[in-house]
């Protein structure tokens, strides 16, 4: 009798561990896919059940790791879910299409690190790519999602790191599985058709901010070789001998860029820009973002840009901010005099003179010698 009660007892134990854990398996996740398939099972052949679209959320119930037919040696995450519809349909989704909350949450305290920082530039991307957690592509574990080829953003900074002594097997980042950050997927991403640089033993990462049509999570990062600078077309003609790294509007009279046109501006107008000199030097990890300011200013009358201001050589860092409104304007960039000194943040003020020329009143910066192509 005493033993069948302790039987008991376990069995009860067993239960209440076995609830526990599932209940710790229960989550949430946001459909990070723009279309994607509900099914009755993992197996090829299975029925689809409901499509559910980019933003939709989904409850997560369970998981199971599935060999890829493709490749036996390969395994793909499925999720059991229940979806948010009338019937409340439950069944079977790739886990690459569904971002967990608690990976989105993550991704909104990133964002919420630089909610004060303005845009420094937009970007788009040349091929489809992962947006990460951190700027690090040796494993899948911190991937959130595969963004589209052509998505666009705002960049908010950058960085540089040092290369992973796996780069040759993931030189493009355009791993094909999305939402890896909560599976701990080992799967490195594909090879790209790019010449590479064995001198280069950094390389470039954009920390981005993202509108809600582009990904439910709102900020991450994105490896460099995969982005393009999207320059405004109002500007992009002036871009001679140096980069630009940045640009921010110096008017009021701005519009909002969109996924189809990032470099789109509703009118020509007056902008601070941040240029970078060329180099076939390799780039170090403290090297500045910037080496020279340009401000140029428009003309409404005649229809014409001028050089409102062009700066010395010099040790810039972002983020550079725009404050005021309409004719009294100033923005401050972080300047560093002295290699190896400290980076201090510099003022510089804008005003008009009486014919309404835009014109800078600069702070006193030591020039630095420019680099050696």
């Amino acid at each position: 009798m005493r033993f069948s009660k302790t039987l008991v007892v376990f069995a009860l134990l067993l239960i209440s561990v076995g609830c526990q854990t599932l209940a710790k398996r229960n989550n949430t996740g946001v459909v990070v896919a723009r279309r994607a398939q509900i099914r009755s099972s993992t197996a090829v052949v299975a029925a689809d059940l409901l499509q559910v679209n980019r933003g939709d959320v989904v409850d997560i119930l369970d998981s199971t790791d599935v060999i890829d037919p493709s490749d036996n040696t390969r395994k793909e995450r499925w999720l059991r879910v229940k979806a948010r519809d009338t019937d409340f349909t439950e069944g079977w989704i790739e886990a690459r299409n569904v971002m967990p909350d608690d990976v989105l949450e993550e991704s909104k305290k990133l964002a919420k690190e630089d909610e004060s920082v303005p845009p420094q530039a937009t970007g788009q991307l040349r091929a489809s790519s992962n947006l990460r957690l951190t700027p690090d592509r040796s494993g899948n574990e911190n991937i959130m999602m595969r963004l589209d080829s052509g998505s666009s953003f705002d960049i908010i900074g950058w960085k540089r790191v040092p290369k992973p002594k796996a780069s040759e097997a993931i030189e493009s980042d355009v791993a094909p599985k999305a939402g890896s950050a909560q599976q701990g997927s080992a799967r490195s991403g594909q090879q790209a058709d790019e010449s590479k640089e064995p001198e280069e033993t950094n390389e470039l990462w954009y920390k981005v901010r993202l509108t809600g049509e582009t990904s439910p999570a709102p900020g991450g990062w994105i490896y460099g070789k995969q982005v393009e600078l999207a320059v405004p077309a109002d500007i992009i003609f002036y871009r001679t001998g140096r980069e630009f790294v940045a640009w921010q509007r110096l008017d009021d009279e701005s519009k909002a860029a969109t996924d189809k046109d990032a470099g789109r501006e509703a009118k020509p107008g007056s902008w601070l820009i941040l240029e970078k000199s060329s180099s076939n030097q390799p780039h170090g990890l403290d090297e500045p973002d910037f080496d020279r300011i340009y401000v140029l200013g428009y003309d409404k009358r005649n229809q014409e840009h001028y050089t409102a201001y062009r700066s010395p050589n010099l040790r810039g860092y972002l983020p550079a901010k725009v404050e005021g409104e309409r004719d009294s304007k100033s923005f401050t960039v972080r300047i560093q005099e002295e290699e190896g000194g400290e980076v201090k943040e510099v003022r510089y003020n804008l005003f008009k003179d009486a014919r309404g020329v835009l014109k800078v009143n600069a702070p006193n910066v030591a020039p630095r010698e420019r680099r050696r192509r």
